[in-house]
């Protein structure tokens, strides 16, 4: 007499790729939501409705869920699941101080190594925020000017010509992404980052590397008043998750 055993089919290395894909692109959708503001700092994220949202099962949210919280975005917590990571008031001064001084380095760099090409893609990236500028009359149209600042940035990050420098500061730039854009909701603050951002390209463009590490190094850190006004702002927003 022998016994029968349903055999469990092993999981193929297709179906390895797909979960993983599947993860990925998860991953990447709430990670954007994440810096964009749409889950604030404290919010919950629920596996079951993150699966029915994107049509799979639980396993590819979880593992989109294990890589967030490997970068520090979300928090797993027993019995709680996955919460959006909060960052405290010291914490986030601390990250700041960090940016403000990757962003004085890559700008430094970049004034030394600009390529003809770089600085008038510069150039015209400036244009595009004066454009944003005009018309940023509005939360939304304030979001718009955040869009084409981001680039601008971005675009010192490529012109400085070290990968591991640009890698890091758009890392960073990325994590305080929901801060920085309550920065641009403060009243007349647009207006200053774009003067800000002419003396900037101006300093670039003459090859004035301490020039420009200290004009990015300015406008990026949250300092006086400004720091003040900038706190309120993040803990109207978001509560307790900054305080």
């Amino acid at each position: 007499m022998h016994t029968s055993m349903k055999a469990t089919a092993p999981t193929t290395p297709r179906k390895v790729r797909q979960s993983q894909s599947a993860a990925e692109r998860i991953r990447q959708i709430l990670e954007d939501e994440i810096a964009g503001g749409v889950f604030a700092p404290g919010a919950r994220l629920e596996e079951l409705e993150l699966a029915e949202r994107f049509g799979v099962s639980r396993t590819p949210v979880r593992e989109a869920l294990r890589m967030l919280s490997t970068s520090n975005l979300i928090e797993l917590k027993q019995r709680k699941g996955a919460i959006v990571a909060a960052l405290s008031t010291d914490r986030l001064i601390e990250l700041f101080e960090a940016m403000s001084e990757l962003e004085g380095v890559c700008g430094r760099l970049a004034a030394r190594r600009i390529t003809d090409a770089e600085l008038a893609g510069l150039r015209k990236q400036h244009e595009l925020c004066g454009e944003a500028e005009s018309l940023a009359s509005d939360s939304i149209d304030a979001n718009a000017y955040y869009e084409a600042n981001a680039v601008f940035h971005a675009l010192i990050y490529a012109a400085c010509h070290n990968e591991y420098l640009a890698h890091e500061a758009a890392q960073l730039r990325r994590r305080l992404q929901p801060y920085r854009r309550l920065q641009l909701r403060m009243k007349g603050r647009i207006a200053e980052s774009f003067a800000e951002h002419e003396a900037i390209v101006n300093a670039i463009a003459a090859g004035e590397e301490e020039l420009v590490a200290h004009l990015l190094r300015e406008h990026v850190s949250v300092q006086g008043g400004r720091f003040t006004d900038w706190l309120a702002s993040v803990n109207a927003v978001y509560g307790e998750a900054a305080a």
